[in-house]
């Protein structure tokens, strides 16, 4: 994906429709992400935004939209044909796009360090030194670097969730997608996954999170997206928490913050 315009978003979503069966669940969604923003997607249990998210990797293709990365063309395009322009695959576009999701979904017989560089080996071919050295940085990268040897059943929740971040990571994604990644774990470990996705930010990474923590959301969310009932009612930077257009919006907040 060279020569790709380096101000040109790296995610573009356009008019983006999904139904499943007779429930109309995305309504002509669009959403563009910069390269190196943070977008945190918030809203009421059955909003979309789940199923906004997975679209973006097209775990969830659309009936109709158009889906771009890093200006590659996806699913099935505006028109149903994308003239004059490349056509990518499920597989190629999540070579570019991380995720991490509600549940760790980590191999139980496998140690840490075998679960992060798995993906490498499988992935991308690389030998199993290479991929256990990468792996390595990763872990040491969520903090758990002294945990290599240990298996998923030994780790508390927090951990094991900080494990399948470093696992997205380790191939080296354009953009990172974070499904509720706290919504699993009891209360007292929800700060140590934020944490290190606080520290992930920080680094630059380009960031689609969707998330009921709105203390997070409004410390890192560059660009602040609610939806419901399938659309996106109102987005903005950090003043859409204080200052909000719309009533939907304010209403939400007031009742969450």
């Amino acid at each position: 994906m060279t020569g790709q315009d380096a101000t040109a978003p790296v995610v573009r979503l356009q008019g983006i429709n999904k139904w499943f069966d007779d429930n109309h669940v995305l309504r002509g969604v669009d959403l563009a992400v910069s390269r190196g923003e943070h977008v945190v997607v918030f809203g009421p249990s059955g909003s979309g935004k789940s199923t906004l998210l997975r679209t973006i990797n097209l775990l969830e293709e659309p009936q109709k939209g158009s889906v771009a990365i890093l200006g590659v063309e996806y699913g099935p395009g505006l028109d149903g044909e994308i003239a004059g322009r490349r056509r990518g695959d499920a597989r190629e576009l999540r070579q570019h796009v991380g995720m991490v999701f509600q549940q760790f979904n980590l191999f139980p017989h496998m140690t840490v360090l075998d679960n992060v560089a798995i993906a490498l080996r499988r992935v991308r071919g690389v030998d199993r030194a290479e991929a256990e050295e990468r792996a390595a940085r990763q872990l040491r990268r969520v903090g758990l670097l002294q945990k290599v040897s240990a298996f998923p059943a030994q780790l508390s929740g927090g951990q094991q969730q900080r494990v399948a971040i470093a696992r997205a990571l380790v191939l080296d994604p354009d953009v990172m997608l974070f499904d509720e990644p706290t919504s699993a774990l009891d209360p007292e470990l929800v700060g140590e996954v934020l944490g290190a996705m606080r520290d992930l930010a920080e680094t630059g990474m380009t960031m689609v999170v969707v998330t009921h923590e709105m203390g997070f959301a409004r410390e890192v969310g560059d660009l602040n997206v609610f939806m419901d009932e399938g659309v996106i009612v109102e987005q903005g930077g950090r003043e859409i928490f204080t200052e909000s257009r719309e009533a939907r919006t304010r209403d939400f907040i007031k009742a969450v913050l």
